[in-house]
């Protein structure tokens, strides 16, 4: 693998982005199986380098990946009917 390969891998593994399943579910990055062990380790530090920086820019400090699992969170909460709550 080209070093350019295992960036472009990386940034595919650091991106807030997750595809979805038909029903909803999270699917782990392809790209990130692609990574060795020092491409992940790479991807890691990155990730929260970006998270931080993120939530630096938000007025709650939230990064993007905290404000998709509020939202989920959330959507659950109002889906529930209330004889469940």
């Amino acid at each position: 693998m080209t070093e350019r390969d295992k960036e472009v891998l990386i940034e595919r593994v650091t991106s807030a982005h997750r595809h979805r399943t038909a029903d909803g579910r999270i699917t782990p990055s392809a790209a990130w199986r692609d990574l060795d062990e020092e491409g992940r380790k790479e991807a890691h530090r990155q990730t929260v380098l970006m998270r931080r920086l993120e939530a630096s820019l938000d007025p709650e400090n939230l990064s993007t990946t905290a404000k998709a699992v509020l939202d989920r969170i959330q959507q659950a909460d109002e889906n529930t009917p209330e004889d469940e709550e």
